[in-house]
């Protein structure tokens, strides 16, 4: 018995519907999301309704005034950088990263340097970090 052998067509598998449908889902989704303006929301900060009396000794105090300048632990830093803030909190503290950290800012202080003081003491490993707000008026 000789066998011969049939040539099979290669199966092709069409792509064209596929994209037509993710493209149909990629304007719906454009379409129907919305955007919020932020710029729109009227804040005035910082204010809390309690404020917390249980506040440890062995904090470290970063206080940024109006102006954009740090003081660590009452002490003013030289230069109001990233670098200079986060090289005083190292010295401060003394590889125990559980030390609390107390942001205290005032309210007319650009929210980069917050960000800033955050920002550093997130790169140092802190771990307990809290912003001071003042009581609000009942």
């Amino acid at each position: 018995m000789k066998f011969k052998r049939q040539s099979r067509e290669e199966l092709e598998l069409n792509l064209t519907p596929l994209i037509d449908v993710v493209f149909l889902l990629l304007i719906f989704f454009m379409v129907s999301t919305t955007f919020q303006k932020e710029s729109q929301i009227s804040l005035q900060l910082p204010k809390a309704s309690e404020s917390s009396s249980d506040a440890p000794t062995d904090n470290i105090e970063v206080v940024i005034n109006a102006a954009g300048r740090f003081y660590v632990n009452d002490q003013e830093l030289v230069k109001s950088d990233a670098e200079s803030l986060q090289a005083a909190l190292f010295k401060l503290i003394d590889g125990n990263r559980d030390i609390p950290l107390t942001i205290r800012a005032d309210a007319q202080t650009p929210h980069q340097a917050v960000v800033m003081a955050m920002d550093a003491a997130g790169q140092l490993g802190m771990l307990r970090m809290s912003i001071a707000t003042s009581q609000a008026p009942k």
